[in-house]
Formats: structure tokens, sequence, C-alpha cells
């Protein structure tokens, strides 16, 4: 089973007491990708020998080991860029070579987690199926008659499978929580604008959103401290404080009655009460909500106007290679066709009018739990009645986006026939962090593992955890009143003491950097007078964020204090030092850039 079931801790902790390496890790996932049943999953895989590389010039680099996804396999759907693999969108094509990576991607990829490959979706992220690829239809791990779910097929089921340890998707309609329902593991849909999605192929480009699959919520959600943040390059990019929900003693909306669909499956159906008696348990009150607003935006989403979105991302392709796309996928986009407009602005002032139905609604609840789709359907049903299947599986996923709530699928138990189910918790915009901590508690008292493992996985406190602090040592343009020092203070950082390093360090001016900085270098035997740094603290997400955005040549490792304690701090790769002025004797670089003029 690979790494089925593995979590970012596990493994991290394999890593410190030397059980494991990221080479043999690597290598574990190469043995497992090789040895899968489903050949659909991967549409490009990074070549063996670059992933080994990969793996050995992170165990190589000691400053690499602090960073926070260090030696993490993963894998991203094929909608986003990778400098060196073609994007394909799941259409040859519309394959293109991009020359950059895109920005969720490279904050991963700086925060030290190892790219596998790029995953099989439904063409152009316009499915909840896993069939409208000419890659092949990727399959539900524990049965492969049944679909895998969409549009986010391929990632969804490696990490299921057990061959990476979380992956990216993206999520318009339920992309990335219709396929984690069908694998046992957890799909975490963000708040619109909270991650970047420069360099993602788009679908609906204002209600896309970049997700996250994973075995916990406790893992989706480090990747998401790494991946969030603001990207200037992205217009739909956003930010706001936290939302706070209640998390144990709470109010939860359910669907009852004619609102509740699930197809005559009902084993899908007892599984979504069993997750209400479980919120109860756990401190919640159930509250029937009338659904009959978000239903009907849900319906917007593919039988209204907002269909246009989708020929606006790729009209030009659409109109020179409309023959040579997926035929369903052709059927939907040409759709928009139909629509003009008027009709756009009158979809826009019915959405207002029902998300401000769909708020009073909310108002008599804390966050809702719904299932997170109604039944599962074999890959013969789909391919036979592929546009009516497919809008079944939207029933509880497609308004999230429209109305802009945040939401995380999690697994919720098992049919008899081996099959999961599984449900979706949905709290306001900007609540990822409280919503997704409620839902690890639910997920474990579910009892149903993580993708192929059936091991429980354990539950978070309690009350949500304040977040960890962690201490940085600076020494340069991030001082106080430098240059850089705004980007601590954007992330919250607090400044808690300045003080020297040992007295083994010296202090170079590094040529060519913008804006000057120094670097710091341990040299064992060295006597000097010790460094002047001052020491700040940031949450555990605010310094991934922050080490993940980290240029050349600059990186983290441990630094060692005058006092004997060691803590993150500054180094810088040996080749910077080429041609470097030695400036240690006088001791911190406020003083440097304070010496009189020559």
């Amino acid at each position: 089973m690979g790494l089925a079931g593995l979590t970012i801790a596990e493994l991290q902790d394999a890593y410190r007491t030397g059980r494991r390496s990221p080479e043999q890790v690597a290598a574990e996932v190469l043995a497992a990708i090789e040895a899968s049943a489903d050949p659909a999953i991967w549409i490009t895989k990074i070549p063996a020998d670059q992933f080994l590389a990969r793996a050995r010039a992170l165990a190589a680099d000691q400053a690499a080991h602090a960073l926070p996804l260090y030696g993490i396999p993963f894998a991203i759907k094929d909608n986003f860029d990778f400098a060196g693999l073609p994007t394909t969108a799941a259409c040859p094509a519309f394959s293109t070579m991009p020359a950059a990576t895109a920005h969720a991607v490279q904050r991963l990829l700086d925060a030290g987690a190892m790219l596998a490959g790029k995953t099989n979706m439904d063409q152009f992220a316009t499915g909840l199926v896993g069939t409208r690829s000419p890659y092949g239809a990727p399959r539900c791990v524990f049965d492969s008659a049944y679909i895998s779910g969409g549009s986010s097929s391929g990632s969804a089921v490696a990490v299921a499978a057990g061959l990476c340890c979380f992956a990216l998707g993206t999520d318009t309609a339920g992309s990335g929580r219709v396929p984690a329902g069908f694998n046992n593991i957890v799909g975490l849909k963000p708040t619109k604008g909270l991650v970047s999605t420069t360099g993602l192929v788009p679908a609906c480009r204002s209600i896309d959103c970049a997700s996250i699959f994973a075995n916990t919520t406790q893992d989706a959600l480090k990747i998401l401290s790494v991946i969030e943040g603001d990207d200037v390059s992205d217009a739909f990019c956003r930010s706001s404080p936290a939302q706070n929900i209640p998390t144990t003693t709470f109010r939860f909306g359910v669907v009852a009655g004619a609102d509740r669909v699930f197809c005559g499956d009902t084993e899908a159906e007892a599984i979504y009460d069993s997750a209400i008696a479980h919120m109860q348990a756990l401190g919640g009150t159930p509250v029937t909500i009338d659904y009959t607003p978000f239903r009907e935006a849900a319906a917007l989403l593919y039988g209204g106007p907002y269909v246009a979105e989708r020929l606006a991302a790729i009209e030009t392709f659409y109109n020179a290679h409309a023959e040579e796309m997926d035929p369903v996928v052709r059927q939907v986009v040409a759709g928009a066709k139909n629509f003009t407009a008027a009709d756009a602005w009158r979809g826009t002032y019915r959405l207002r009018a029902l998300a401000r139905e769909a708020a009073r609604e909310f108002a008599r609840i804390d966050v809702m739990l719904l299932p997170t789709s109604p039944t599962i359907y074999t890959v013969e049903a789909v391919q036979a009645d592929p546009i009516r299947l497919n809008s079944m599986l939207g029933t509880y996923t497609n308004f999230v986006n429209l109305l802009d709530y945040a939401a995380i699928a999690v697994p919720a138990g098992f049919r008899g026939n081996g099959l999961p189910a599984g449900v979706t918790l949905i709290g306001p915009a900007f609540s990822d962090n409280a919503l997704a901590h409620l839902a690890g508690r639910l997920h474990a008292a579910s009892g149903a593992g993580a993708g192929l493992s059936r091991k429980p996985v354990l539950a978070p406190a309690t009350e949500a955890p304040a977040q960890a602090h962690i201490k940085l040592a600076v020494a340069g343009a991030h001082l106080s009143g430098m240059p850089l020092n705004h980007q601590l203070l954007d992330l919250g950082a607090t400044l808690l003491a300045t003080t020297r390093t040992a007295a083994e360090y010296k202090l170079l001016a590094l040529p060519g950097t913008v804006p000057p900085k120094p670097g710091l270098v341990r040299t064992p035997g060295f006597t000097g007078p010790g460094i002047e740094i001052e020491v700040w603290s940031l949450t555990e997400s605010a310094f991934g964020r922050f080490v993940a955005a980290l240029p050349h040549p600059m990186g983290i490792g441990r630094l060692r204090l005058a006092d004997g304690t060691e803590m993150s701090g500054f180094t810088c790769e040996p080749c910077a030092t080429e041609g470097a002025t030695d400036i240690t004797e006088y001791g911190g670089w406020r003083a440097y850039l304070a010496r009189p003029a020559d």
C-alpha cells in the first residue's frame, strides 16, 4: 500500500530518527507507482532519476531539514504549471510547456516537498466523475468498477493508494471534495482567493480554488499554511482575519425530508445519519435547514449563464480545436453560446438574491454538515448517462464557491460492499482552520481511516489549539527598520529580543544582493565578537509561509546563540559567499551600515 495513510508528521518523525531518508521514500514512491494497478492516475511523471536526485539534494542540504515539508512526496493535477513538464488539462491538443511553475506549487517546492508528477483529471476540470479524459479514467481505489470522482481524479487516487502523502487538485463545483469522498481521504477546499491560482488553467476563474487532498485534516492545514497568502499577480487573491466558529458547543445544519437526495442509496444515507450522531457526541446540536436557496444556487453553475465562464477560459482554443476535445466537455462548454450578456447579469442578480436567503439560513447555525455526494456510480453507468449522473453528484457541492463558503470533506464510513461515503463540513469564508479542526474530530470519530489504510486517525485536541510559535533569528535586511522587516510584520511576527550569536560566526556582505544582505557563516575554531541578531516569534503557519518565500541564496538552518541555545536562523548557500567581504569586525549588519564613509 506504499504510503497509504501515512501522515506528514509520521514521515517527518521517521526522518528525524533516521528510520527513513528522503531517498528511501522516493524509491518507495517509485516502486509503488510502478506496482500500481491503475495506469490512468498519471498524465506525466517526474523522471525517476530526477525524483531521486531531488531527494538526495534535500538530504545533503542541512538547511533544508528545517523546511516545513522536507522530503514529503506530493502530486499535482495537470492543470497546474510546472516548469519542465507539459500542462495538458487532460487535452493533448492543448498541451503547452510552461516557462514558470504555478505559484502554489513553487511554494511547496520551496518548503522542501518532492514532486512525483502530474495527475489525470476531467478535461479542463469540467466534471465530477473522473471519466472525461483521453488518458483513461482513474478508478475508485476500493473497486475498479466504480468512478474515482473528478475532476481531480488522479490526485485523489494517488493519495488514497499511497503513492504520495498529499496532492493538489482544484475545486470549482466540488472537484476537490467528491473524489475525496469516493476514495476515503480528506479534501480541503479553501476559501476563494486564499490560495493563488497563478499558473493554473482556469475553469471558472472567479470561483476556482486550489484544493488539497491529504490523509488527515491536520496534514491538509499544514499544506494550506504553506500555499496560502497574497500573490500580486493574481487579481482574485484576497485575505481576511481568520473567522472562528464554535467547535465544542455548536449548531450544525442538516438536510431532512424532501431536501435529502441519496438516489436510493440507503447505506449512504445511513452513513450520513451516523455522522450526525457523531457530531452530536462532539457537542453539536443538529438544526434542520431549508436547502432551497443552496440547491437553486447550485443549479446556476451548470444550468445557468455561469457556464459561459468556462468558455471564457478557453475560448481561443475552443474556436480552433473544439473537435479535439472530449465530446461531453465540448457539449458542456458549447452550452455557453446559448446565453447572452444580459443572461449573465440576470444570473448575477439571481445569485445575489439566493445568497441573502442562504445567509438567513446560515444565521441559524455555526456550520453545515452535508453528504459529500448522494451516491457513487459505476464507470459503465456514467458513460451511458454522463450529463445527468454528473449533475447528481454536485447536489451538495456546486453552491459552495458561488456563495463564498469554506468546505472540507472527510471520510464517514463504508457501505456493506466496501465502498466509502463521505461528509462535508461547510463554514463561512475564512473559517478554514476552525472548520478543519472540527472536521478532524469528526473524521477520527468515524473510524474510517484514510485511503486504503483502515488505521484510525488521531483527533485534534478538544479545543482548537493556539498555533505553536517558532523563534527565528535574523541578522540583516529583516532587522527592525531594515528594508525587509515588513515581511515579518506582515506575518504578525513579534520581536522577542536583541542578542548575539556564538563566537564562531563570521558575517559577510554578499555581493549583488538587492536590497543589500549579509550572510552568516559558521566557522568552527574561529573566535570573534559574535554577531548582533534579533529574535522574532512567528506562528507555525506564518513561519512556513516565510520560509517558502525566501529567495536564492538565502535559507533557514540551525543557529547557535552566545548563551548556547539554538534556534532557526538565516543561512546562505556557500556559492553566494564568493567575492563576499568579511565584515565580522563590525559585530553586526546595523553597525556595518552605520560605518563612516570612506
